[in-house]
């Protein structure tokens, strides 16, 4: 049987690699909750590889509570100081402020469009950017897209979320498509 051909960057990895190309990188997602938890997690990944947060995904969903904005919201000084000395995560002032200021910044968009997933997914008109990248250096690191999102956000008081950011959640969520051509992915999408 014929291995399936994949985007290379996620044979670097290993299996956990592998298991998040396959089942969640590039494929639509609209669940508020999850939505959340890539945004959490791509600003945690600023400056670190992607394979850091996986490792440590399961130790950050216990951290944030399984990335239920509300709760998360109302975190205090001394939750703060607990996520300061857990190992388990990546330990960042500023990224664990970001968070917290994030889910408040995420509840008020709810608010006011319904879901955060009408309102993120507004930025591609409600519909996957379907890209023809040739290999891993066709990918731009941000777009014009990924640009106003991180404007619109920045006016609504997100922190930690530059326009790469917005880029790399915009491909962990589907909304644009970046597997190559190659890959597997691509294919069954084509088929």
């Amino acid at each position: 049987m014929k291995e399936k051909q994949r985007c290379e960057w996620c044979l670097k990895g290993g299996d956990i690699y592998v298991d998040y190309h396959d089942k969640e990188w590039g494929t639509p997602l609209h669940d508020d909750q999850k939505l959340f938890e890539f945004l959490v997690l791509e600003s945690f990944q600023a400056g670190l590889s992607w394979l850091t947060v996986l490792k440590k995904r399961e130790n950050f969903r216990k951290a944030f509570a399984n990335f239920d904005a509300k709760k998360v919201s109302k975190f205090d000084k001394k939750k703060y100081d607990e996520l300061m000395q857990d190992a388990g995560i990546i330990r960042n002032r500023l990224k664990i402020e970001a968070a917290i200021n994030n889910a408040a910044c995420f509840l008020q968009i709810q608010k006011e469009f319904g879901s955060f997933d009408k309102y993120v997914w507004s930025f591609v008109d409600g519909k996957p950017v379907i890209n023809k990248r040739k290999s891993l250096s066709d990918i731009p690191a941000k777009t014009a897209v990924s640009d106003a999102m991180s404007k619109d956000m920045g006016k609504r008081g997100f922190k930690f979320r530059g326009s790469t950011i917005c880029y790399a959640f915009m491909q962990a969520v589907g909304m644009v498509d970046d597997h190559v051509e190659h890959c597997w992915k691509k294919a069954k999408k084509r088929g």
